[in-house]
């Protein structure tokens, strides 16, 4: 949600695609992870494009997905002005035809910059009708919001949803153009071997080549297509600097996050174990709070904002490094002006 004086998310997509770099749009799982992406990306000057899919939302909505898409917005929209840099918000994965109604509660919360309208697991011709169809949803209610959509099927799991390897197929080029005429996208998610989820002990044949060529094919007809990779969790740097060459603009990351705040918290409360469980023969007494015990647990390490600091300086630091790996540092377009 941005104001009528900042650069849209399109003009925004359009200089990354011009200059050649790009964005991890990254999903927020958890307050303490949306403050570390502002930290991260401001402390290098980069713009910064956070998602939140529908059982996101529900979290921040505490079941409601299109309560929490205004949480999320109001919480977005007050911290972001503490950072010079601009800020995008892109609702993810919103699964066809099931989640048409919170499609249309999300775009009209006037919260979302853009949305992602998923389809891909339907076959092609369902597909370009379900798109088209959400594409005109979203025109009708609020023409600015750029829509992605999905083209071929990642491997892998997202949300509740699972597809398996052998299920998984690459976006030809041919159909690429056919879906973005007819269904009329501002952007396409293609598959070209990545796969959603974490990625050991996976040999990802991650296909940069036919990445160009489908941006490539596109540039040909005529459509000026932002192209995005999902499951970019996985991928080595190698492979996010050949994709960016290739025309990739935007690669979604979600797991990642996801293990460093359960990381970073593992090993908080590993290290300091002794100051919140008491130790063997003294009874755990939580109901009285070890009031008949000599034992006491220690504030200084159980207050969550203690071990909730660490996770937001950790999802800075890996913010930041991505945004490096990713050529965005140094390129906000935000103005005091």
């Amino acid at each position: 949600m941005s104001n009528e004086s900042a650069p849209t998310l399109r003009e925004c997509y359009a200089r990354a695609e011009d200059e050649g770099y790009g964005f991890f749009a990254s999903n927020v799982t958890h307050f303490e992870i949306l403050v570390g992406l502002l930290r991260g990306s401001a402390a290098v000057d980069s713009d910064l494009v956070v998602q939140l899919g529908e059982e996101e939302a529900a979290f921040f909505g505490d079941g409601d997905p299109a309560l929490g898409v205004r949480v999320f917005g109001a919480c977005l929209d007050t911290l972001r002005e503490r950072h010079d840099i601009e800020v995008f918000c892109n609702i993810d994965h919103i699964h066809l035809p099931e989640s048409e109604e919170f499609l249309e509660a999300a775009v009209a919360s006037g919260v979302p910059d853009s949305v992602m309208v998923d389809a891909s697991d339907q076959p092609f011709e369902r597909n370009v009708e379900l798109t088209a169809d959400a594409v005109d949803r979203v025109e009708r209610i609020d023409d600015d919001v750029l829509v992605e959509a999905e083209l071929g099927r990642i491997a892998g799991v997202e949300g509740s949803t699972e597809t398996a390897e052998d299920e998984a197929f690459y976006t030809d080029p041919e159909d690429a153009v056919e879906f973005v005429e007819r269904t009329g996208c501002d952007l396409l998610a293609v598959s070209i071997g990545t796969q959603h989820g974490v990625a050991s002990g996976r040999d990802l044949d991650v296909r940069p080549d036919l990445a160009a060529d489908i941006n490539d094919a596109l540039a040909d007809a005529g459509h000026d297509t932002t192209l995005v990779v999902h499951g970019a969790s996985g991928l080595a740097d190698d492979r996010i600097e050949d994709l960016l060459d290739a025309g990739v603009c935007k690669f979604n990351k979600n797991t990642r996050y996801q293990y460093e705040f359960a990381r970073t918290q593992a090993d908080f409360y590993h290290e300091h174990e002794d100051a919140v469980r008491p130790p063997e023969g003294v009874p755990d007494d939580r109901e009285d709070f070890f009031a008949a015990s000599d034992w006491a647990p220690e504030k200084e390490h159980f207050h969550p904002h203690v071990v909730s600091e660490d996770v937001r300086e950790r999802i800075a630091t890996v913010m930041s490094d991505l945004c490096e790996l990713t050529r965005s540092a140094g390129e906000t377009l935000h103005t005091d002006a």
